[in-house]
C-alpha cells in the first residue's frame, strides 16, 4: 500500500546500513569483521576485579582469506 513520506534528513548510514523510503520486499544488509581482543577484553558489569599479568593475543592469519560473504540470501 502507497504511504506520503515527508520530509526526511539522513545524518550519517554505517557501512552495513540501509535506508528505504517506499515499499520494499526484502531488505537484507551484510556485513563481516573481524575481532581480536586481549584476555578480559570484553567484560562487563560492576565491581570487577581482572588480573592478566601477561596477555598475549595472535593476530597472524595463516590462511589470509576467511569466508566471505558472497551468495548470501
Amino acid at each position: 500500500m502507497p504511504g506520503f513520506v515527508g520530509a526526511a534528513q539522513i545524518i550519517s548510514i554505517g557501512s552495513s546500513g540501509v535506508f528505504n523510503v517506499g515499499d520494499v520486499f526484502l531488505i537484507q544488509p551484510v556485513a563481516s569483521s573481524k575481532t581480536f581482543a586481549g584476555a578480559g577484553s570484553f567484560n562487563t558489569g560492576e565491581n570487577l576485579s581482572i588480573t592478566n599479568y601477561q596477555s598475549n593475543t595472535n593476530t597472524y592469519d595463516f590462511d589470509v582469506i576467511d569466508q566471505g560473504n558472497n551468495f548470501n540470501l
